[in-house]
Parts: structure tokens; C-alpha cells; sequence
């Protein structure tokens, strides 16, 4: 639960600070209160600079719309606050924010520029043009008047008393672009929530908010920065959790068992396992099973008791740190696992393998000694070594002392634990 609510944890304290920023911001000295009103332009071509950077093509389309449409709307705001290209550069605002982030969720991620593709490019250029040649209607002989008649439909008028406020078509597709994002964060076949996605959705409801006040300079201002904040947090948050966890069994990967082992204490037990007979599964198998078997030991070391944390150290190998135990209480835990892997009966993913979960789930409970047709059902089984600390060892040293212990469990005849 902690691992789905902390990449929304983020977002909200974002909003919150923002709505605190207005709070307190008349006490703000004069010389900093243009911070209100300007600080999103930083914040966002920041957001896109790292979208750029780290090439993450949803959340630079974010970032640059919401770029594009700040700037757009503050630029129009200098020919009144009830004139009609202000009105129309706001209802484009609002519309196609929400828009472009809905289409880049719904379109695979490829990066900012895939093979030579510029679409995003020249999908924002076809965009900018047509909200310049509507805000210009009625100043010119090309643009006419037939845009402000536009604006007057349903779907695109303010639909309450304000001056300005989201229509319904941009309602629609904040509505649509946030369950959109909100599905693509939600972790889906056991995998990772996405933090991009999250960010996306966070960034939504920011700007939304600002939308909302938008006659405020400064309440749109805020509320545009925090979306920026909020998608910048999104992406250094991806970033660490590729650094950090392994793709694959979404274990914590080596880097964080080493950041982990940097902070032990005088107590602790380091347990190292390994899937026995790996190579010739693989072999036999094929390298897809052998991703199937990685994450079904992956699952029984993530649900360790006793305080024990797993980690993937690197190939079919495992590492599982309890930070405040002694060797006699991490072992029955440890055992416990190594019980729980050999007992599991894993049906090979086949074409005639059924999709339903109950139907696999009697794959696995079935005898393996009775024939399955084309279904093979398969079990592995893992050797654990455990060590703790002697007097004047280092954490690694404690480590490798684990890793004798495995193989003294392998020499041993496989399917063992170790000291």
C-alpha cells in the first residue's frame, strides 16, 4: 500500500503548498510578489527541459502545453481582461491542455522525438496558429468574425457568471485526460505505479484550479506552477525508482541494497539465495519461463516475515537484509520461503494456457504426477545462505560471508538453508 500511495503523496503536498503560497502571499515583501504571477514560466520550461533531458515524451507535452497556454494567456491579458482574444485564448487554453495530455496518454510512449517522428512538433505548430488566427478574429480581413460566433456555443461557453471559467468541452476532457492518466498510473499485472502518470493527473487537477480563478493573475499563476512542480517531482520520482528497483520482479535492485547496507546497525542478517539449476531451466525452458520462475521467487522474498526485506542482487540471485535480527530469528523465516518456492506449482505459459486466474489456479494445484495434455506444470526450488555480523565486519564482508553459505547449501544438495 505504501509503494501505490507514495507517488500521490507528492502531488497533494504540491497543491497544498500552492493554496498555502496564496494564503500567505500579501506578506510578501513587494519586491517578491511577482514570484505569483511569474515563477511558472520558470518552473515549467524547467519541466520541460528535464522532459527533454530525461526524453519523456508525455510529461514534456504536458509541460509544454502548459507552457504554451500560461504564455498565451498572459499575453492576451494585456488587451483586457474582457476582450476577445483574452476569451479565446483562455477557452483554447483549457481545451487544449487537457487534449494534448489525453492524446499523449493514449498514444504509446516513444520519447520526445522517435526515429526522425516530429508529430508533437508539428502537432503544437497547427495548434498555436489556429488559436492565433482565432484571437485575431475581427482585427483583420482574413481572420473575420465568424470565430466569435464560435465561442458563443454551448460547449464553449462559460457556464456560470464569471467572465471566464473551463467550459463544458474542456470539463470533458480534464475528466477524460485525468482517468486517463489515473489508468495508466494504477499498477497493472503486478507492476510499478507509473509516477509519470501520476504527476500527469496531479498536474491536471493543478491547473484545473487555476482555470477555475483565472480572473486572479496570481491564483493562476500559483496553481500553473505547482502543475510544473508536480510533473518535475513525477519525473525525478521515475527516475529513481529505474535507478533504484529492478524492472523485472520490481524488487529493490543492487544499488538500493547498497544504500540500505551503508545505514545497519551492530544488529542485522544478510541472506543470500539463488534459484537452483537456473542455467539449464533457461536452457531447457526457454528464457521467458525463466522471467516467469525470477518473478515467482521475486514474489515469495517480497513477502518475507520478520522484518526481512528482499533485493535483487543481480541474474537468479537474491538478497534479503533483516536490519534488526539475529541469525536464529531470521532463519525460520528464511526457511519459510525456501518451503514456500518448492511447493509452488508454477503452469507454463502455453497458447492453450487458460487466461482465466481460477482456471490456472487448479493448473498449479494439480498433481504433477497425472498428464496435463500440452500443459506442463514446473516447480524450482532455491538455496538460501545467511550470515551475520563477527566482531569488526563490514556489511560487505558480512555479505560475502552469505554467499559462502549459499554454496555450502548447494554443495550440500540444493533446496537448503544455509549458515
Amino acid at each position: 500500500m505504501s509503494a501505490v500511495l507514495r507517488p500521490v503523496l507528492a502531488p497533494v503536498a504540491i497543491l497544498i503548498l500552492a493554496a498555502l503560497a496564496l494564503w500567505i502571499g500579501p506578506a510578501l515583501p513587494p519586491s517578491l510578489a511577482g514570484l505569483k504571477e511569474a515563477g511558472a514560466y520558470f518552473v515549467l520550461l524547467a519541466g520541460a527541459g528535464m522532459g527533454l533531458w530525461f526524453n519523456r515524451g508525455r510529461a514534456f507535452v504536458a509541460a509544454v502545453s502548459l507552457l504554451l497556454a500560461y504564455t498565451g494567456y498572459r499575453y492576451a491579458l494585456d488587451f483586457g481582461a474582457g476582450s476577445f482574444a483574452t476569451r479565446a485564448l483562455y477557452t483554447a487554453a483549457v481545451v487544449l491542455v487537457p487534449f494534448n495530455i489525453l492524446l499523449a496518454l493514449l498514444l504509446p510512449e516513444r520519447g520526445v522525438s522517435y526515429h526522425g517522428d516530429h508529430r508533437w512538433l508539428l502537432i503544437i505548430a497547427a495548434e498555436l496558429l489556429l488559436v492565433a488566427w482565432i484571437a485575431s478574429s475581427g482585427r483583420n480581413a482574413l481572420s473575420g468574425a465568424a470565430w466569435q460566433e464560435l465561442l458563443g456555443h454551448w460547449l464553449l461557453r462559460t457556464p456560470h457568471a464569471q467572465p471566464l471559467g473551463p467550459p463544458l468541452l474542456a470539463r470533458l476532457l480534464f475528466c477524460a485526460a485525468f482517468a486517463a492518466a489515473a489508468w495508466r498510473a494504477w499498477p497493472h499485472k503486478g507492476a510499478p505505479v507509473s509516477p509519470i502518470a501520476m504527476g500527469q493527473a496531479g498536474a491536471l487537477a493543478a491547473f484545473y484550479l487555476g482555470a477555475e480563478w483565472a480572473a486572479s493573475k496570481a491564483v493562476f499563476g500559483v496553481f500553473t506552477a505547482a502543475a510544473g512542480a508536480i510533473l518535475i517531482v513525477a519525473m525525478l520520482q521515475e527516475s529513481h525508482r529505474l535507478a533504484f528497483n529492478d524492472e523485472l520482479t520490481g524488487l529493490p535492485g543492487r544499488r538500493a541494497l547498497q544504500e540500505a547496507m551503508a545505514g545497519l546497525g551492530p544488529r542485522y542478517v544478510l541472506a543470500m539465495a539463488d534459484v537452483d539449476h537456473f542455467k539449464s531451466f533457461n536452457d531447457t525452458h526457454g528464457h521467458d519461463i525463466g522471467d516467469q520462475v525470477l518473478k515467482l521467487v521475486a514474489a515469495r522474498l517480497a513477502g518475507v516475515e520478520g522484518g526481512g526485506r528482499a533485493f535483487r542482487y543481480g541474474g537468479e540471485e537474491f538478497t534479503v537484509l533483516f536490519s534488526d535480527a539475529t541469525l536464529g530469528q531470521a532463519l525460520p523465516h528464511l526457511e519459510q520461503i525456501r518451503a514456500s518456492v518448492a511447493a509452488y506449482r508454477m503452469a507454463v505459459r502455453g497458447e492453450h494456457r487458460p487466461k482465466a486466474k481460477d482456471e490456472g489456479e487448479k493448473l498449479r494445484g494439480h498433481d504433477v504426477d497425472e498428464p496435463l495434455g500440452p500443459e506442463k506444470v514446473l516447480s524450482v526450488t532455491i538455496s538460501i545462505g545467511a550470515a551475520g555480523p563477527q566482531a569488526g565486519a563490514t556489511p560487505a564482508q558480512v555479505l560475502k560471508a552469505a554467499d559462502e553459505a549459499l554454496y555450502r547449501a548447494k554443495r550440500a544438495g540444493r533446496n537448503k538453508v544455509s549458515r
